[in-house]
Order: C-alpha cells, then structure tokens, then sequence
C-alpha cells in the first residue's frame, strides 16, 4: 500500500453481534490502518443449525446487507460467517460471491473460502480443526475443506449453538481450546468461527501451539485485504500475514479450476 494514496477501505457483512470488534481492531493492526465498514445482517435465528444457517447466508439476507455499503467507497467486500456459507456447499457459495459482486460492483469472497486460500499461502495440507460448532456442523467444515484436497486429521467441536454464546468466551479459554484440540502432526490449526473473538490473541495462539493458526477474523480480514490489493507482510497477526502476497484469484471459479 501506498503510505500517501488513500486509505484501502474493506466491507464486511457480519450476522448479528458477536466478535465483530475483531474487524475495527484488525484494521488498526495493519501497518497501515485500513478503514473498515462493518454491516450487521439478519436472521431469524441464532443457532449453529443447518437450518438456521442456511437461512442466515440465503441470498435475500446477503442483499438487504449490500445496501448499507453502496457510496461507502469500499475496495472489496467480504460475507464474514465461514459457517453460514459452507453448509450450503460450493454451489451456495459462488452464489453468494456473485450476489456480493453484482450489487456492490467489487471484488467479493466469503470466509468459508478465505480459509482455502489462506491454507494455500501458508502451504498448510494436513491440518487440524478446533470449532465451537456443534458436531454435525463441524463436520460439514471438515468436508468442506477435503473437497480442496486439505487433509483433516484431527478435529473438535465445542458444541456450542449460538454465536452469542461464541463472542463471550475469554483469551484463556480460546488459548486453551487451541492446545487442547491441536495435533502435532498438522501442518496448522484452524479455528474456524467468526463469533469468536481472536484478532488480538493470535500470535498468543501461534506461540502456544508452536505452528500456524488459522482463524475465522484472521483469514476473512486478510481476504479483504488482498481482494483490494492491500497486502503488504508484516508481523504482528500470525504466520499468514508474513508471507509474501499469493496470486489466487478472484472467484470461486479461480479455486474450482485448479
């Protein structure tokens, strides 16, 4: 980024209230601040159920959030619930970044693919999973990503049902549910809910777990990021953001291609 161009802005759509401080507070980490606009979305229910979630990421949900984006100047837009977009699986997910693209007229993606290019970057194959999701939508995570030939060799579930409930517990107990649900033969942990709140923790993770970690904020952030060409490496937000700026894409098209 250019320390004397205008400031890169990024838009995030983000169901309901749970860690969304992570974004404003990511946008101060960088080394240059970028300017987050953060959109609320609906739902009818919060619940980590294939119903609800469904529901949660279903395309009227995704363009009543566009419209409080529009005039804001972002540079990318990113729909920020890995979970309220892979239970819909690869189809469900092209449709929302095309939805995302064709009402904003910005490059678009969503955290459930954030986490495939970001396991890319970082040269993570085998890897673990730590969710606070119930199991059968864990699973569904788990699945998701063997479909990008990620090899899952380990992996948790918290259980827990809404993102209300996510957003409330502490860096301790994060910091432990990453060592307690990490295995020494992966090439990363992954963390994969937005509610949860990581941003300020993740070298804390990283030093822990003495590998990479991959999480939810993290990688929707760095995303955004590199959709609006404002990637730069620096230290400070975990192994991810040290590398180098990986060319992978675009669309979700650009991953199935490959």
């Amino acid at each position: 980024m250019d320390r004397n161009a205008d400031p890169v802005k990024v838009g995030f759509l983000y169901p309901g209230y749970a860690a969304e401080d992570d974004y404003p507070r990511l946008g101060q980490m960088v080394d240059q601040p970028v300017d987050v606009k953060l959109v609320h979305t609906t739902f009818d229910e919060d619940a980590h159920t294939v119903e609800a979630l469904s529901e949660m990421g279903s395309t009227p949900r995704i363009i009543e959030g566009t419209k409080q984006l529009p005039g804001e100047g972002v540079h990318s837009v990113l729909w920020t619930s890995t979970s309220a977009s892979f239970v819909l699986g690869l189809e469900g997910i092209k449709k929302q970044i095309t939805t995302l693209e064709n009402q904003l007229n910005v490059p678009a993606s969503t955290t459930a693919l954030a986490f495939i290019r970001a396991a890319r970057a970082i040269g993570a194959e085998r890897v673990a999973i730590a969710a606070t999701y119930p199991k059968d939508v864990a699973m569904l995570f788990r699945r998701f990503l063997e479909q990008f030939d990620i090899e899952v060799i380990q992996y948790a579930s918290r259980g827990i049902i809404t993102a209300a409930e996510v957003g409330t517990l502490n860096k301790q107990e994060v910091l432990q549910w990453a060592v307690d649900n990490d295995c020494k033969d992966a090439d990363a942990l992954f963390i994969p809910d937005t509610a949860l709140h990581s941003a300020a923790w993740i070298e804390d993770i990283e030093t822990n777990i003495q590998k990479p970690v991959l999480t939810a904020n993290q990688v929707s952030f760095w995303e955004a990021l590199r959709l609006a060409d404002g990637l730069k490496p620096q230290d400070g937000l975990g192994t991810l953001f040290k590398k180098e700026v990986p060319n992978l894409g675009g669309r979700l098209g650009d991953v199935e291609s490959e």
